[in-house]
């Protein structure tokens, strides 16, 4: 199978001192849905940012390895480039504009292929998203948490991306509200064979969502497999699926780092 995204063996270096990332090597299959796992600071929004080009503006660069869309080395090309060619990055923390209503927000989204089927894509990121369409008169800044995700997301929707990359869509929001999201994305992969790679420290709500999964720990890649074998291995299980009865978060965390892992 064709791969929409695949990561060979890369490095980020931020500052020209700290190695952030250490030989990572990821694959998004064409139409396939990926999850990219692991604890705060283990370099996941990392190996987003080598993806969408936004490592320069936090003086960060790939030093090694190759970074490559649908076959071709995007590894040289500015951000605008990228998005232009297909990949779409949901940042983590939303980020919406404020002080414009959903429907600018969408709008002003539009801009990146010159406003080219704006009414159409309007449509579709209302149709899966029909809070949005409910709310799209009022300031973005006035949204629930859950509703600035989807806006967030259907903002990208709008660039038509052929890969859309989300860092920590869950983060902050009630779980009944995050399995509806999840729930949103899991059609979109399914309906527009869309390639998604999606970056979660909730390794229970990705997990159910994808099919195959990666483990980054301290900026390398330590574990990859199907999303059931990850669900059932006794080591993600006890750091990542609240199976740690008993054991205090410091434990958890020691058992998260052993050296085994690597093995």
């Amino acid at each position: 199978m064709t791969n929409a995204l695949t990561l060979n063996n890369i490095e980020v270096i931020y500052d020209r001192v700290f190695l952030a990332i250490k030989g990572v090597s990821i694959e998004v299959p064409k139409g396939g849905m990926v999850a990219l796992l692991g604890a705060n600071g283990a370099g996941k929004s990392t190996t987003l940012k080598a993806v969408s080009g936004l490592l320069k503006a936090e003086r960060g660069e790939v030093t090694r390895g190759d970074v490559r869309f649908l076959d071709q080395d995007i590894g040289k090309l500015p951000p605008q480039d990228r998005v232009k060619l297909g990949i779409a990055q949901v940042l983590e923390g939303r980020r919406v504009f404020e002080h414009l209503t959903p429907d600018e927000n969408l709008v002003a989204a539009s801009a990146v292929h010159g406003g080219r089927d704006m009414a159409r894509n309007r449509d579709r990121v209302y149709a899966y998203f029909p809070r949005l369409h409910q709310r799209r008169t009022a300031k973005a800044g006035y949204l629930s948490g859950g509703e600035q995700q989807m806006l967030a997301i259907g903002r990208a929707l709008m660039t038509q991306p052929k890969l859309l990359m989300l860092d920590e869509p869950s983060l902050g929001l009630a779980p009944v509200v995050v399995d509806e999201i999840f729930d949103i994305l899991r059609r979109i992969n399914r309906d527009e064979g869309m390639s998604i790679l999606l970056v979660e420290q909730n390794a229970i709500a990705a997990l159910d969502v994808v099919s195959h999964g990666y483990l980054i720990e301290n900026g390398r890649v330590v574990m990859h497999d199907k999303a059931e074998v990850l669900r059932n291995n006794p080591d993600i299980r006890e750091a990542y699926l609240g199976g740690a009865e008993g054991k205090n978060f410091k434990d958890i965390k020691h058992y998260r780092r052993r050296k085994r892992w690597l093995a």
